[in-house]
């Protein structure tokens, strides 16, 4: 099969769009090397994430070649693009992230679009209303015209239902996974190395993700201050909220013991996941929740949100609360820090939920879909 993916945020993005992007890339080129793989970017930017590429000789990226579709960049993704997937004999193209492109619908072309939550709807708070109209505008378009739709959790495909009155049986449940390199134990020397290197301190909490209202990181803040002998290292990067929670930090004299990284590597990354005590996701949505995987591989116990999708990704001995509650957040570290048999359980646990989101179990589900098609 020659298959084309919208591979932009595989490129510009490093999130969760991004990571799921490139997930989907390398677990399939990997385990089915017989197919071809087309990946469309309005830039083709380097991106260290993406270096798996270098030993794929079954990967190809394509870009804008007109001058109209270099100048157009948005239109070439959302229309124009459609002539270079006849050109390049494409049998099935999948949006990874909410949408494909106009027109599609009226070729050969199998569609297959991954939706990965409809916050935007649920929340609308959180977004301005121009975003709102486009997102809906897009996402709806999408699963009207697709062949096949992902959904990344249950609640999502719910969601889809609920929102846009797509039959239940044009969607599919494909969970998604994390980058293999959270999947085995680092080296002493090289986590020490990256301890060292951004002055980690040896005893710490973990909050990765966005800096935004509704990763919900203030929380964590409001527990830091009731618990004095506990630091914090928070993975992510934002702007207004950011400030908002800086300023909570300034407030309570609390700079000593919150350290704020981003830009890291993935390697980096798996280290810092690996030395935590645990991980602390509080988020108010989401369409299912990456960092709860890697805290999962990285044998690292998880405390996350109840309801919504969070125990599809964070099984059954992952601590849930309410994630505006205070008092629940602070109950639930303290067990986990007061007893060495619970850490145990929620790491051997934790490990054995996650191996049903291996490489292998994802390429072959999404395989299934493009094979069905």
């Amino acid at each position: 099969m020659r298959i084309g993916f919208d591979a932009k945020r595989a490129f510009l993005n490093n999130t969760g769009l991004g990571n799921y992007s490139r997930d989907a890339i390398r677990v399939l080129s990997n385990f089915y090397t017989d197919n071809k793989y087309f990946l469309y970017t309005p830039k083709e930017k380097e991106n260290s994430r993406l270096d798996f590429l270098d030993n794929r000789t079954n990967t190809f990226v394509r870009t804008p070649q007109s001058l109209i579709n270099k100048a157009l960049k948005s239109y070439w993704r959302s229309k124009s693009i459609v002539c270079d997937l006849f050109t390049n004999k494409i049998d099935i193209y999948h949006g990874l992230t909410h949408e494909i492109p106009i027109g599609i619908e009226k070729t050969n072309i199998k569609t297959v679009v991954t939706i990965h939550d409809l916050i935007f709807i649920r929340y609308p708070y959180l977004f301005g209303t121009i975003d709102r109209k486009i997102y809906y505008k897009k996402f709806k378009s999408a699963c009207q015209r697709a062949d096949k739709i992902i959904a990344i959790s249950q609640q999502t495909k719910q969601d889809i239902i609920d929102f846009f009155y797509i039959p239940e049986e044009k969607i599919e449940v494909i969970y998604q996974g994390c980058n293999a390199i959270f999947h085995n134990p680092m080296a002493d020397n090289t986590k020490k190395a990256v301890q060292e290197k951004y002055s980690v301190p040896s005893d710490y909490l973990l909050s990765v993700g966005s800096i935004e209202e509704r990763k919900n990181l203030l929380t964590i803040l409001k527990v830091l201050k009731e618990l004095p002998n506990q630091k914090l290292v928070v993975i992510g990067n934002g702007k207004a909220y950011k400030i908002k929670c800086l300023r909570f930090i300034a407030e309570n004299n609390l700079f000593d013991r919150v350290l704020f990284l981003s830009g890291l590597n993935l390697a980096e990354m798996a280290a810092i996941y690996q030395n935590a005590q645990m991980l602390i996701y509080p988020s108010i949505f989401e369409g299912f929740g990456i960092p709860i995987l890697e805290a999962l591989f990285s044998r690292t116990p998880v405390i996350t949100s109840k309801d919504g999708c969070f125990a599809e990704a964070g099984g059954v001995f992952s601590k849930y609360i309410n994630p505006l509650s205070v008092k629940q957040m602070k109950d639930a570290i303290l067990e986990i820090l007061n007893s060495q048999e619970l850490q145990e359980k929620m790491k051997i646990k934790g490990l054995e939920h996650a191996q049903k989101f291996t490489d292998d179990k994802i390429a072959d589900n999404l395989m299934k879909i493009y094979t069905n098609l």
